[in-house]
């Protein structure tokens, strides 16, 4: 990294219909679409401030806050569907038709249905776990289970055992992040939120609705993507297991994985070189 960037100086709002929406922008060229994933605590700041500047030096980066996170206006329904319509918004408001996206976890999953609703919009696509279907693994995976415990019952010690699924090495949970998490995940309108999402209730109910709606699940339309798309997992991830990768890499028509050893969901923070090298070759080679 040979750029300082801050928070700071980075943030930016845009107006939209439905609320202000927050993000970070860096760098010149070709517009890059960074998303972020959910859980206590997370921003889209958290999840990139250690790789944006060095993207920041190819690429327009855009990290956008999804509404219901604590950073951007909160929203009134499921963070997942109005993640969806807060890209559609944030692009249109941009006046930006033609973008790569590099989505993390959750943001992988909503990257990946933008991308099947409106294909002209998305260039490359770039998922960090989450993206696809458990195979083998059990579902729920450890890390959403512990993410539902702490959901319903809040407690820093809950937050930590959480945080400690997110990662292979245990060491990268420091206090410093275990004390920036809390103090957001425990906002009341930002946990109100979450349990929309994650409570035991929410999650079980989300499971009802998709097992009784007719419409198809994104999962089974990975064969629309027909751009570039790289899929980049932790081979030891216990909130989405790897397995998962399965599904996309027989149904994705450009589709291709990159398994990092030793490392769990945080690919972009725990395998940061590696995974840096590898989308950066991927975003810039020529795939025309």
């Amino acid at each position: 990294m040979t750029t300082e960037l801050t928070q700071e100086g980075t943030a930016r709002e845009l107006a939209t219909d439905r609320g202000v929406l927050r993000y970070h922008e860096a760098g010149d060229g070709p517009p890059l679409l960074l998303l972020h994933g959910s859980g206590p605590g997370v921003t889209g700041w958290r999840n990139y401030r250690g790789v944006l500047a060095d993207f920041a030096e190819h690429y327009r980066c855009l990290v956008l806050e999804f509404p219901g996170f604590g950073v951007s206006d909160p929203c009134d329904g499921h963070p997942m569907a109005m993640a969806k319509f807060a890209v559609k918004d944030f692009l249109d408001g941009l006046g930006l038709s033609d973008v790569a996206i590099v989505g993390n976890s959750m943001g992988g999953i909503v990257a990946t249905q933008f991308a099947i609703a409106e294909p002209e919009r998305v260039n490359k696509l770039v998922t960090i776990g989450g993206a696809g279907r458990s195979v083998f693994a059990p579902s729920p995976g450890e890390g959403i289970r512990l993410l539902m415990e702490f959901t319903d019952d809040p407690t820093r010690e809950k937050l930590v055992r959480w945080l400690r699924s997110m990662v292979f090495d245990p060491a990268i949970v420091t206090e410093e992040l275990i004390e920036e998490r809390w103090a957001l995940a425990t906002e009341p309108k930002t946990l109100e939120i979450a349990r929309r999402m994650y409570s035991t209730e929410a999650f079980a109910a989300g499971a009802r609705a998709a097992a009784a709606s007719n419409d198809t699940p994104y999962w089974a339309q990975l064969g629309k993507i027909k751009i570039p798309t790289l899929l980049t997992w932790g081979r030891d991830d216990r909130v989405s297991p790897v397995d998962m990768a399965m599904l996309p890499m027989r149904e994705l028509p450009r589709g291709e994985l990159h398994v990092f050893p030793n490392c769990g969901h945080w690919t972009m923070i725990e395998a940061r070189e590696a995974w840096l090298a590898t989308v950066l070759a991927f975003l810039k080679r020529d795939d025309a």
